[in-house]
């Protein structure tokens, strides 16, 4: 995983393609589910990324981050983005800062020292679980400043002004929330990769 996380190039391996085809396999079935509830589609696409960026390293994350967003508008349809279609974009965005941010902040606990990573003061663990909370933090701050308090109220058609609260609730606090819980799941998950990696 360290590897991964501090690669300087964007090369893609086979595990890594691997793993991302897996990883997006998964996240479209669950979209199947998304008018059932974003609740069970919201962390486990959040869930897939954070995994991708950890195990696959962050071009993977990257990957799934731009894919599912098509991937769910074409599976299940969206009112609003249909309305909107600059809301797509922001989605996407909205989860490479996910991303990024996580990736970026374990890069803060690394070092390099003859080519080899060692973490800096902080565990392994402590850099995972502040990369992804303050990743969740990130994406939900964007995709509410952006989708929530200024698409949204712009661009709205007329007749779905009734539904914009809830519209704004869905990009922002909601966002917060499945980020967080699919950053509890990844923990969980990546944790037990790890223990069976060492068998």
């Amino acid at each position: 995983m360290e590897r991964l996380l501090i690669e300087d190039n964007m090369k893609i391996t086979t595990k890594q393609i691997t793993m991302t085809a897996a990883l997006l396999a998964i996240c479209i079935v669950s979209q199947l589910f998304k008018n059932t509830s974003v609740y069970i589609t919201g962390p486990i696409i959040n869930t897939c990324i954070i995994i991708a960026v950890l195990n696959a390293g962050l071009i993977s994350g990257v990957i799934l981050s731009v894919i599912t967003p098509v991937t769910s508008f074409f599976i299940t349809g969206s009112p609003i983005v249909s309305a909107i279609p600059l809301i797509m974009p922001c989605i996407m965005i909205g989860n490479v800062l996910l991303a990024v941010t996580l990736s970026a902040v374990i890069r803060l606990f690394l070092r390099k020292e003859n080519n080899t990573a060692k973490l800096i003061k902080k565990s392994e663990t402590v850099a995972i679980v502040a990369g992804m909370i303050l990743g969740s933090v990130v994406k939900a701050m964007f995709m509410g400043g952006v989708i929530s308090n200024t698409l949204i109220p712009m661009f709205i058609p007329e007749k779905m002004m009734s539904k914009m609260a809830v519209f704004q609730a869905t990009f922002s606090v909601t966002q917060l929330i499945t980020a967080l819980i699919g950053s509890v799941f990844a923990f969980v998950i990546n944790t037990a990769l790890k223990k069976i990696e060492k068998f």
